[in-house]
Protein backbone atom coordinates (compact mmCIF):
# COMPACT_ATOMS: atom_id res chain seq x y z
CA UNK A 1 0.00 0.00 0.00
CA UNK A 2 1.63 3.90 -1.11
CA UNK A 3 0.65 6.64 1.03
CA UNK A 4 1.63 10.01 0.05
CA UNK A 5 0.89 12.95 2.91
CA UNK A 6 -0.02 16.35 2.11
CA UNK A 7 0.01 19.47 4.60
CA UNK A 8 -3.16 21.63 2.65
CA UNK A 9 -3.09 23.87 5.81
CA UNK A 10 -3.17 23.69 9.39
CA UNK A 11 -4.18 20.76 10.86
CA UNK A 12 -5.90 19.56 7.39
CA UNK A 13 -4.15 16.44 5.84
CA UNK A 14 -4.77 14.97 2.62
CA UNK A 15 -3.56 11.25 1.81
CA UNK A 16 -3.14 9.77 -1.61
CA UNK A 17 -3.77 5.78 -0.74
CA UNK A 18 -2.73 3.71 -3.10
CA UNK A 19 -4.31 -0.84 -2.82
CA UNK A 20 -3.19 -3.29 -5.13
CA UNK A 21 -5.57 -4.46 -7.64
CA UNK A 22 -5.13 -7.84 -6.23
CA UNK A 23 -6.26 -6.85 -2.53
CA UNK A 24 -9.79 -5.77 -4.13
CA UNK A 25 -10.03 -8.46 -6.93
CA UNK A 26 -9.12 -11.52 -4.38
CA UNK A 27 -12.06 -9.79 -1.87
CA UNK A 28 -14.79 -9.66 -4.62
CA UNK A 29 -13.94 -13.38 -6.02
CA UNK A 30 -14.65 -14.34 -2.43
CA UNK A 31 -17.89 -12.71 -1.99
CA UNK A 32 -19.09 -13.64 -5.20
CA UNK A 33 -18.14 -17.46 -4.56
CA UNK A 34 -19.83 -17.04 -0.80
CA UNK A 35 -22.88 -15.74 -2.96
CA UNK A 36 -22.92 -18.72 -5.53
CA UNK A 37 -23.13 -21.25 -2.93
CA UNK A 38 -26.71 -19.98 -1.90
CA UNK A 39 -27.68 -17.66 -4.41
CA UNK A 40 -30.96 -18.46 -6.49
CA UNK A 41 -31.51 -17.65 -9.81
CA UNK A 42 -34.29 -19.44 -12.33
CA UNK A 43 -32.76 -22.02 -14.36
CA UNK A 44 -29.79 -22.46 -12.12
CA UNK A 45 -30.02 -25.72 -9.64
CA UNK A 46 -28.74 -23.59 -6.26
CA UNK A 47 -25.22 -23.74 -5.56
CA UNK A 48 -24.94 -24.34 -9.58
CA UNK A 49 -25.03 -20.64 -10.50
CA UNK A 50 -21.56 -20.08 -12.74
CA UNK A 51 -19.22 -17.50 -11.84
CA UNK A 52 -19.67 -16.21 -15.20
CA UNK A 53 -23.58 -14.90 -14.40
CA UNK A 54 -22.69 -14.72 -10.94
CA UNK A 55 -20.46 -11.53 -12.07
CA UNK A 56 -23.34 -10.51 -14.69
CA UNK A 57 -25.63 -10.20 -11.93
CA UNK A 58 -24.24 -9.50 -8.92
CA UNK A 59 -20.63 -7.83 -10.09
CA UNK A 60 -21.30 -4.76 -10.00
CA UNK A 61 -22.74 -4.25 -6.22
CA UNK A 62 -20.55 -6.56 -5.12
CA UNK A 63 -17.32 -4.94 -6.27
CA UNK A 64 -18.76 -1.47 -5.15
CA UNK A 65 -19.64 -2.73 -1.65
CA UNK A 66 -16.17 -4.06 -1.33
CA UNK A 67 -14.50 -0.60 -2.53
CA UNK A 68 -16.15 1.32 0.29
CA UNK A 69 -14.72 -1.13 2.33
CA UNK A 70 -11.55 -1.80 1.44
CA UNK A 71 -11.21 2.59 1.37
CA UNK A 72 -12.27 2.47 4.57
CA UNK A 73 -9.75 -0.07 6.53
CA UNK A 74 -6.97 1.13 4.30
CA UNK A 75 -7.44 4.90 5.17
CA UNK A 76 -6.99 3.81 9.10
CA UNK A 77 -3.94 1.13 7.62
CA UNK A 78 -2.34 4.04 6.26
CA UNK A 79 -2.97 6.55 9.48
CA UNK A 80 -2.02 4.10 11.75
CA UNK A 81 1.45 3.56 9.85
CA UNK A 82 2.18 7.35 9.01
CA UNK A 83 0.93 7.93 13.06
CA UNK A 84 -1.51 10.57 12.53
CA UNK A 85 -4.62 11.41 14.44
CA UNK A 86 -7.06 12.08 12.77
CA UNK A 87 -9.70 14.09 14.32
CA UNK A 88 -13.08 13.39 12.72
CA UNK A 89 -14.51 11.41 9.50
CA UNK A 90 -12.62 11.98 6.51
CA UNK A 91 -13.80 13.28 3.84
CA UNK A 92 -12.70 10.37 0.56
CA UNK A 93 -12.61 10.93 -3.08
CA UNK A 94 -12.03 7.79 -5.38
CA UNK A 95 -9.22 8.37 -7.95
CA UNK A 96 -9.32 4.82 -9.86
CA UNK A 97 -11.80 2.46 -9.23
CA UNK A 98 -11.14 0.80 -12.63
CA UNK A 99 -11.14 -3.67 -12.60
CA UNK A 100 -7.70 -4.75 -12.58
CA UNK A 101 -5.80 -1.30 -11.80
CA UNK A 102 -4.10 -0.48 -8.27
CA UNK A 103 -7.12 1.09 -6.32
CA UNK A 104 -6.32 4.84 -5.81
CA UNK A 105 -8.29 7.32 -3.62
CA UNK A 106 -7.63 11.04 -1.94
CA UNK A 107 -8.67 11.07 1.80
CA UNK A 108 -9.17 14.77 3.48
CA UNK A 109 -9.27 14.99 7.18
CA UNK A 110 -8.35 17.57 10.04
CA UNK A 111 -6.12 15.46 12.68
CA UNK A 112 -4.97 16.96 16.32
CA UNK A 113 -2.78 19.59 17.07
CA UNK A 114 0.29 19.12 18.78
CA UNK A 115 -0.21 21.08 22.39
CA UNK A 116 2.60 22.53 23.81
CA UNK A 117 1.72 23.68 27.54
CA UNK A 118 1.66 27.01 27.85
CA UNK A 119 3.93 28.75 30.88
CA UNK A 120 1.08 29.32 33.93
CA UNK A 121 3.16 30.35 36.81
CA UNK A 122 2.10 33.37 38.59
CA UNK A 123 -1.22 33.98 37.03
CA UNK A 124 -3.76 35.66 39.47
CA UNK A 125 -7.13 34.39 41.07
CA UNK A 126 -9.19 36.36 43.15
CA UNK A 127 -11.43 34.46 45.76
CA UNK A 128 -14.35 35.57 46.25
CA UNK A 129 -14.64 34.87 50.74
CA UNK A 130 -17.36 35.11 52.42
CA UNK A 131 -19.59 33.86 55.33
CA UNK A 132 -23.77 33.08 55.36
CA UNK A 133 -24.98 35.61 58.27
CA UNK A 134 -27.94 36.02 60.53
CA UNK A 135 -29.30 38.74 57.84
CA UNK A 136 -28.72 36.20 55.17
CA UNK A 137 -30.60 33.38 56.89
CA UNK A 138 -33.43 36.05 57.67
CA UNK A 139 -33.71 37.19 53.90
CA UNK A 140 -33.93 33.46 53.14
CA UNK A 141 -36.78 32.77 55.20
CA UNK A 142 -38.60 35.91 53.95
CA UNK A 143 -38.09 34.46 50.39
CA UNK A 144 -39.94 30.83 51.58
CA UNK A 145 -42.39 33.27 53.07
CA UNK A 146 -42.76 34.96 50.39
CA UNK A 147 -43.37 31.55 47.74
CA UNK A 148 -45.44 29.82 50.28
CA UNK A 149 -47.85 33.22 50.89
CA UNK A 150 -50.98 33.97 49.74
CA UNK A 151 -52.98 36.67 47.40
CA UNK A 152 -55.93 38.30 49.49
CA UNK A 153 -58.59 40.54 48.37
CA UNK A 154 -58.25 43.87 49.79
CA UNK A 155 -60.36 47.08 49.74
CA UNK A 156 -58.10 49.72 48.52
CA UNK A 157 -56.50 51.33 45.54
CA UNK A 158 -53.66 49.19 43.80
CA UNK A 159 -49.96 49.81 44.69
CA UNK A 160 -46.94 48.44 43.45
CA UNK A 161 -46.24 44.62 44.17
CA UNK A 162 -50.50 44.33 44.83
CA UNK A 163 -52.16 41.92 42.18
CA UNK A 164 -54.85 42.98 40.35
CA UNK A 165 -57.30 41.23 37.92
CA UNK A 166 -58.50 43.32 34.79
CA UNK A 167 -59.90 43.70 31.25
CA UNK A 168 -58.11 45.78 28.60
CA UNK A 169 -58.48 46.30 25.02
CA UNK A 170 -55.62 48.09 23.25
CA UNK A 171 -56.36 49.91 20.35
CA UNK A 172 -54.20 51.84 17.48
CA UNK A 173 -55.49 54.76 15.60
CA UNK A 174 -59.27 53.34 16.42
CA UNK A 175 -57.94 49.90 15.82
CA UNK A 176 -57.89 46.69 17.85
CA UNK A 177 -54.18 45.41 17.53
CA UNK A 178 -53.53 41.58 17.64
CA UNK A 179 -52.62 40.44 21.23
CA UNK A 180 -53.53 43.61 22.50
CA UNK A 181 -56.41 42.59 24.71
CA UNK A 182 -57.51 40.36 27.51
CA UNK A 183 -60.41 39.38 29.93
CA UNK A 184 -60.10 38.64 33.77
CA UNK A 185 -56.02 38.75 32.94
CA UNK A 186 -53.97 38.94 36.40
CA UNK A 187 -51.02 41.04 36.48
CA UNK A 188 -48.62 41.62 39.45
CA UNK A 189 -48.22 45.24 39.49
CA UNK A 190 -44.38 46.18 38.99
CA UNK A 191 -43.44 42.90 37.43
CA UNK A 192 -42.51 44.62 34.12
CA UNK A 193 -44.32 42.28 32.62
CA UNK A 194 -46.29 45.37 30.47
CA UNK A 195 -44.87 47.63 28.32
CA UNK A 196 -43.81 51.00 30.13
CA UNK A 197 -46.86 53.39 31.41
CA UNK A 198 -48.73 50.55 31.44
CA UNK A 199 -48.41 48.85 35.14
CA UNK A 200 -47.65 52.22 36.90
CA UNK A 201 -50.99 53.95 34.59
CA UNK A 202 -53.40 50.91 36.91
CA UNK A 203 -51.50 51.94 40.10
CA UNK A 204 -54.09 53.93 41.99
CA UNK A 205 -56.99 52.60 40.29
CA UNK A 206 -60.14 50.77 42.28
CA UNK A 207 -62.18 48.15 42.16
CA UNK A 208 -64.73 48.78 39.54
CA UNK A 209 -62.81 51.93 38.10
CA UNK A 210 -62.43 52.38 34.25
CA UNK A 211 -59.11 54.29 32.75
CA UNK A 212 -57.65 54.75 29.32
CA UNK A 213 -54.05 55.06 29.33
CA UNK A 214 -51.85 56.67 26.10
CA UNK A 215 -49.34 54.52 25.47
CA UNK A 216 -46.28 53.88 23.39
CA UNK A 217 -44.52 50.88 22.42
CA UNK A 218 -40.78 50.73 22.98
CA UNK A 219 -38.63 51.17 19.78
CA UNK A 220 -37.05 47.87 20.62
CA UNK A 221 -40.29 46.07 20.55
CA UNK A 222 -40.11 42.27 19.12
CA UNK A 223 -43.14 42.71 17.07
CA UNK A 224 -41.90 44.82 14.23
CA UNK A 225 -45.21 46.23 13.58
CA UNK A 226 -45.81 47.64 17.45
CA UNK A 227 -42.32 49.15 17.35
CA UNK A 228 -42.46 52.39 18.75
CA UNK A 229 -46.27 52.40 17.88
CA UNK A 230 -48.84 55.03 19.42
CA UNK A 231 -51.44 53.18 21.15
CA UNK A 232 -54.30 53.50 24.04
CA UNK A 233 -55.20 50.85 26.56
CA UNK A 234 -59.02 50.32 27.70
CA UNK A 235 -58.99 49.48 31.21
CA UNK A 236 -61.01 47.84 33.89
CA UNK A 237 -60.13 46.75 37.21
CA UNK A 238 -62.25 43.63 38.87
CA UNK A 239 -59.88 42.74 41.96
CA UNK A 240 -57.26 44.21 43.52
CA UNK A 241 -55.11 41.48 46.18
CA UNK A 242 -52.30 41.81 48.17
CA UNK A 243 -49.79 39.25 48.96
CA UNK A 244 -49.26 38.27 52.75
CA UNK A 245 -46.57 36.27 53.70
CA UNK A 246 -47.18 32.61 55.07
CA UNK A 247 -47.08 32.51 58.69
CA UNK A 248 -43.40 31.55 59.99
CA UNK A 249 -45.09 27.85 61.87
CA UNK A 250 -44.43 23.90 61.51
CA UNK A 251 -46.30 23.94 58.50
CA UNK A 252 -43.96 26.08 56.41
CA UNK A 253 -40.64 24.35 57.91
CA UNK A 254 -42.29 20.96 57.01
CA UNK A 255 -43.04 22.19 53.10
CA UNK A 256 -39.07 22.50 53.76
CA UNK A 257 -38.74 18.86 54.61
CA UNK A 258 -38.44 19.81 58.51
CA UNK A 259 -40.26 17.68 60.47
CA UNK A 260 -39.03 18.64 64.07
CA UNK A 261 -37.20 21.09 65.87
CA UNK A 262 -39.18 24.24 65.05
CA UNK A 263 -37.91 27.31 64.23
CA UNK A 264 -34.36 26.17 65.47
CA UNK A 265 -33.67 23.19 63.37
CA UNK A 266 -35.42 25.16 60.53
CA UNK A 267 -33.17 28.00 60.47
CA UNK A 268 -30.05 25.05 61.11
CA UNK A 269 -31.30 23.66 57.70
CA UNK A 270 -31.13 26.69 55.88
CA UNK A 271 -27.83 28.05 57.16
CA UNK A 272 -26.16 24.34 56.12
CA UNK A 273 -27.58 24.57 53.07
CA UNK A 274 -26.93 28.09 52.31
CA UNK A 275 -23.27 27.10 53.01
CA UNK A 276 -22.91 24.81 50.65
CA UNK A 277 -24.60 26.85 48.20
CA UNK A 278 -21.60 29.43 49.10
CA UNK A 279 -19.05 27.11 48.64
CA UNK A 280 -19.54 25.78 45.42
CA UNK A 281 -20.54 29.45 44.19
CA UNK A 282 -17.21 30.25 45.36
CA UNK A 283 -15.46 27.04 43.63
CA UNK A 284 -16.63 27.68 40.39
CA UNK A 285 -15.80 31.42 40.37
CA UNK A 286 -11.98 30.31 41.11
CA UNK A 287 -12.73 27.44 38.58
CA UNK A 288 -13.65 29.82 35.68
CA UNK A 289 -10.96 32.41 36.33
CA UNK A 290 -8.24 29.27 36.12
CA UNK A 291 -10.23 27.69 32.76
CA UNK A 292 -10.15 31.32 31.48
CA UNK A 293 -6.09 31.72 32.54
CA UNK A 294 -5.41 28.34 30.74
CA UNK A 295 -7.40 29.40 27.18
CA UNK A 296 -5.48 32.82 27.43
CA UNK A 297 -2.15 31.45 27.81
CA UNK A 298 -2.61 29.36 24.96
CA UNK A 299 -3.46 31.76 22.40
CA UNK A 300 -3.17 31.00 19.00
CA UNK A 301 -3.53 27.17 19.60
CA UNK A 302 -5.19 25.41 16.57
CA UNK A 303 -8.30 23.92 17.11
CA UNK A 304 -9.99 20.75 14.34
CA UNK A 305 -12.67 22.77 13.00
CA UNK A 306 -14.22 19.40 12.76
CA UNK A 307 -14.18 19.42 16.49
CA UNK A 308 -15.98 22.67 16.78
CA UNK A 309 -18.93 21.63 14.18
CA UNK A 310 -19.80 18.99 16.40
CA UNK A 311 -19.46 21.23 19.46
CA UNK A 312 -21.84 23.84 17.69
CA UNK A 313 -24.50 20.77 16.84
CA UNK A 314 -23.94 19.71 21.04
CA UNK A 315 -24.73 22.75 21.54
CA UNK A 316 -27.47 23.60 19.47
CA UNK A 317 -29.18 20.50 20.70
CA UNK A 318 -28.59 21.60 24.33
CA UNK A 319 -30.03 25.23 23.73
CA UNK A 320 -32.77 23.88 22.01
CA UNK A 321 -33.93 21.43 25.19
CA UNK A 322 -33.28 24.24 27.33
CA UNK A 323 -36.43 25.80 26.39
CA UNK A 324 -38.50 22.80 26.51
CA UNK A 325 -38.62 22.08 23.01
CA UNK A 326 -37.85 18.69 20.80
CA UNK A 327 -34.49 19.05 19.44
CA UNK A 328 -34.81 15.59 17.50
CA UNK A 329 -38.43 16.65 15.79
CA UNK A 330 -38.24 16.43 11.93
CA UNK A 331 -39.89 19.42 11.22
CA UNK A 332 -37.41 21.82 12.68
CA UNK A 333 -34.80 22.62 10.87
CA UNK A 334 -32.08 24.10 13.90
CA UNK A 335 -29.59 25.37 12.29
CA UNK A 336 -31.86 27.86 10.90
CA UNK A 337 -33.32 28.49 14.20
CA UNK A 338 -29.93 28.79 15.98
CA UNK A 339 -27.63 29.54 13.30
CA UNK A 340 -23.42 28.44 14.32
CA UNK A 341 -22.29 31.53 14.65
CA UNK A 342 -24.58 31.85 17.82
CA UNK A 343 -21.91 29.24 19.60
CA UNK A 344 -18.56 29.27 17.05
CA UNK A 345 -16.67 31.18 19.62
CA UNK A 346 -17.28 29.62 22.70
CA UNK A 347 -17.33 26.10 20.60
CA UNK A 348 -13.86 26.86 19.73
CA UNK A 349 -13.21 27.52 22.90
CA UNK A 350 -14.74 24.89 24.77
CA UNK A 351 -13.04 22.59 22.26
CA UNK A 352 -9.81 24.32 23.14
CA UNK A 353 -9.79 23.48 26.67
CA UNK A 354 -10.81 20.31 26.32
CA UNK A 355 -7.57 19.26 24.51
CA UNK A 356 -5.52 21.30 26.79
CA UNK A 357 -7.06 19.41 29.41
CA UNK A 358 -6.57 16.56 28.23
CA UNK A 359 -2.67 17.28 27.66
CA UNK A 360 -2.06 18.27 30.82
CA UNK A 361 -3.91 15.62 32.54
CA UNK A 362 -1.45 12.98 30.77
CA UNK A 363 1.49 15.12 31.93
CA UNK A 364 0.46 15.02 35.20
CA UNK A 365 -0.38 11.57 35.03
CA UNK A 366 -3.83 12.58 36.81
CA UNK A 367 -6.45 9.93 37.65
CA UNK A 368 -9.66 10.34 39.30
CA UNK A 369 -9.12 10.14 43.01
CA UNK A 370 -11.59 7.74 43.98
CA UNK A 371 -12.48 8.94 47.22
CA UNK A 372 -13.14 12.86 46.48
CA UNK A 373 -15.25 11.10 43.46
CA UNK A 374 -17.62 9.44 46.49
CA UNK A 375 -17.26 12.63 48.25
CA UNK A 376 -19.14 14.34 45.80
CA UNK A 377 -21.60 12.16 44.97
CA UNK A 378 -21.91 11.72 48.45
CA UNK A 379 -22.81 15.56 48.40
CA UNK A 380 -24.94 15.55 45.75
CA UNK A 381 -27.18 12.59 47.18
CA UNK A 382 -27.34 14.26 50.00
CA UNK A 383 -30.27 16.55 48.74
CA UNK A 384 -32.32 13.27 48.10
CA UNK A 385 -34.37 11.53 50.57
CA UNK A 386 -33.12 7.89 50.23
CA UNK A 387 -29.55 9.46 49.72
CA UNK A 388 -27.99 5.57 49.96
CA UNK A 389 -29.74 4.33 46.94
CA UNK A 390 -28.67 7.49 45.09
CA UNK A 391 -25.21 6.60 45.87
CA UNK A 392 -25.81 2.80 44.71
CA UNK A 393 -27.41 4.26 41.67
CA UNK A 394 -24.32 6.14 40.12
CA UNK A 395 -22.23 3.51 41.24
CA UNK A 396 -23.95 0.91 39.17
CA UNK A 397 -24.70 3.64 36.13
CA UNK A 398 -21.11 3.62 34.22
CA UNK A 399 -22.26 6.81 32.18
CA UNK A 400 -23.33 8.48 35.57
CA UNK A 401 -20.07 7.45 37.48
CA UNK A 402 -17.69 8.47 34.13
CA UNK A 403 -19.19 11.94 34.02
CA UNK A 404 -18.40 12.90 38.28
CA UNK A 405 -15.24 11.19 37.41
CA UNK A 406 -14.36 13.76 34.76
CA UNK A 407 -15.93 16.54 36.84
CA UNK A 408 -13.84 15.60 39.96
CA UNK A 409 -10.62 15.25 37.27
CA UNK A 410 -11.14 18.90 36.43
CA UNK A 411 -11.24 20.26 39.62
CA UNK A 412 -7.80 18.24 40.40
CA UNK A 413 -6.44 19.92 37.19
CA UNK A 414 -7.48 23.45 38.63
CA UNK A 415 -5.90 22.40 41.95
CA UNK A 416 -2.97 21.91 40.26
CA UNK A 417 -2.70 24.62 38.24
CA UNK A 418 -3.54 26.80 41.87
CA UNK A 419 -0.38 25.67 43.56
CA UNK A 420 1.83 27.91 41.04
CA UNK A 421 -0.92 30.80 41.46
CA UNK A 422 -1.43 34.34 42.92
CA UNK A 423 -4.61 33.76 45.32
CA UNK A 424 -5.54 36.90 46.47
CA UNK A 425 -8.67 36.81 48.88
CA UNK A 426 -11.03 38.92 48.44
CA UNK A 427 -13.80 39.65 51.26
CA UNK A 428 -17.70 40.35 49.68
CA UNK A 429 -21.44 39.20 51.42
CA UNK A 430 -23.12 36.13 50.63
CA UNK A 431 -25.26 37.51 47.90
CA UNK A 432 -22.34 39.19 46.25
CA UNK A 433 -20.40 35.85 46.48
CA UNK A 434 -23.43 34.57 44.60
CA UNK A 435 -24.05 37.16 42.06
CA UNK A 436 -20.01 36.63 40.96
CA UNK A 437 -20.09 33.21 40.27
CA UNK A 438 -23.36 34.00 38.16
CA UNK A 439 -21.40 36.55 36.50
CA UNK A 440 -18.11 34.78 35.53
CA UNK A 441 -18.07 33.90 32.05
CA UNK A 442 -18.12 30.35 31.29
CA UNK A 443 -14.68 30.52 29.51
CA UNK A 444 -16.04 27.62 27.11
Amino acid sequence: MQVIIETTSGLERRLTVGVPAERVESEINSRLQKAAKTVRLDGFRPGKVPMRVMRQRFGAGIRQEVLGEVMSQSFYEAVTQEKLRPAGQPSIEPKSTDAGKDLEFVATFEVFPEIELGDMAGFTVEKPTAEVTDEDIDNMIEVFRKQQGSWEVVERAAAEGDQVSIDYTGTRDGEAFDGGSAQRSDLELGSNRMIPGFESGVEGMSAGEEKVLSLSFPEDYHNEDLKGAAVEFAITLHEVKEHKLAELDEALFQKYGVEEGGEEKFRLEIADNMTRELSNAVKKNVKQQVMAALIDAHEGQDVPKTLIAKEIDSMRKQTFQQFGAAGNSPDLDLESLLPAEMFEERAGRRVKLGLILSEFIQREGLEPDAERVRATIVEMAGTYQEPEEVVNWYYSNQEQLTSVESMVLEDQVVDKLLENATVTEQHCTYQEALSKAQEATEPV
